[in-house]
């Protein structure tokens, strides 16, 4: 045989064999498959620092994990109210979210403790018992249930009431307030106890039900006022801070356990450094955010705090909450905050 004939037959004998080769074989994976592909649902707009330092986490963290984890971020309730989205990562629907302490306490009753209205005077306080004995605390609660929370809490921030119908600047002045709560037992407790009207929606219906008059006013930090741009339908914003509020990073158990240890590992480290970001971009806000509410036309003045503190210690509210939550929760809260059951 000649060469040019032989050169023909290997030619034939290849195509054949490649025809019968699986076609799998052929295809090359992906680069951008993940081997854990999984979901994070927030609740706030995506300029929120939540979202901003988070999916900067999770860029780290698909980068450094070279892509066998990507976890994708929804933000702004895109995949439900935020009880909705609680209910889903305990199931396994969604593996992760970052959910307001307010909202989880109807899921881990102590994790309302955090709510306690007029407990922490600054940041230095809130600090000390977070990341100290209290927080400790409700973390372990929170791992009795199908949730994982072994991560540094984030900054919700102290909050604020506004309105849009009458100006709050005594406790005299929530007599009757027709004010929005989230589904939080100890935030509704408060306003009760103060004489206001407390009505319990998901934060996705709060602008709509404030400019309908259907609500009066509501109470966040001044991150979530400014970014849901309530604003536009409230006109007073009273520094009230009542009550300091923190997101827990939460994750689903199963999906948690299915993840090797190095990359829970990785979720952590990610998690937290993005955590201290976070926190100093809350609290930076806290202060920034005032011209920038004033210039959207909000009136924004201060309060005499302790003449709210001192309503409310003339009520039961704090001798309630001390016999729900136990003596050895309350006494870690007290541990920072100071004598407050009177």
């Amino acid at each position: 045989m000649t060469g040019g004939h032989r050169s023909k037959l290997s030619r034939r004998t290849f195509a054949k064999a490649v025809a019968a080769m699986p076609l799998v074989t052929l295809l090359p994976r992906r680069a951008s498959a993940a081997e854990f592909d999984y979901k994070l649902a927030t609740g706030q707009d995506p300029t929120h620092p939540n979202n901003l330092r988070m999916q900067e986490a999770l860029n780290r963290i698909r980068e450094k994990s070279s892509g066998k984890l990507d976890i994708k971020l929804f933000p702004a309730n895109q995949l439900g109210s935020d009880t909705d989205l609680l209910g889903q990562v305990r199931n396994g629907g969604i593996e992760f979210q970052l959910l307001s302490t307010s909202i989880l306490a109807v899921f881990v009753p102590v994790a309302g403790i955090l709510n306690t209205a007029y407990a922490f005077t600054d940041y230095n306080v809130v600090w000390n018992a977070l990341d100290g004995g209290l927080g400790h605390y409700v973390q372990s609660e929170i791992e009795k249930s199908r949730l994982v929370s072994g991560f540094r809490i984030w900054d919700n921030g102290f909050r604020q009431i506004t309105s849009g119908t009458r100006d709050i600047r005594s406790p005299e002045d929530l007599r009757g307030f027709k004010i929005r709560v989230p589904q939080a037992p100890m935030l509704t407790s408060f306003f009760s106890a103060m004489g206001a009207s407390p009505a319990p929606l998901n934060f996705n219906e709060v602008y709509t039900s404030l400019q309908t008059k259907v609500i009066e006013g509501q109470e966040n930090p001044l991150a979530i006022i400014a970014t849901a741009k309530l604003y536009e339908v409230q006109k007073f914003c009273a520094m009230s801070g009542h009550s300091w509020d923190g997101y827990w990073p939460l994750a689903n158990r199963r999906a948690w356990d299915a993840l090797p240890a190095d990359l829970r590992q990785l979720v952590i480290t990610e998690f937290d450094k993005s955590s201290a970001d976070q926190r100093a971009d809350v609290a930076e806000l806290s202060t920034s955010l005032r011209a920038v509410l004033t210039k959207n036309g909000m009136d924004l003045h201060e309060v005499d705090r302790e003449a709210f503190r001192a309503a409310l210690a003339k009520t039961s509210y704090y001798r309630d909450w001390k016999a729900k939550y136990g003596d050895e929760a309350w006494n870690r809260l007290e541990e920072s905050s100071g004598k407050l059951a009177i």
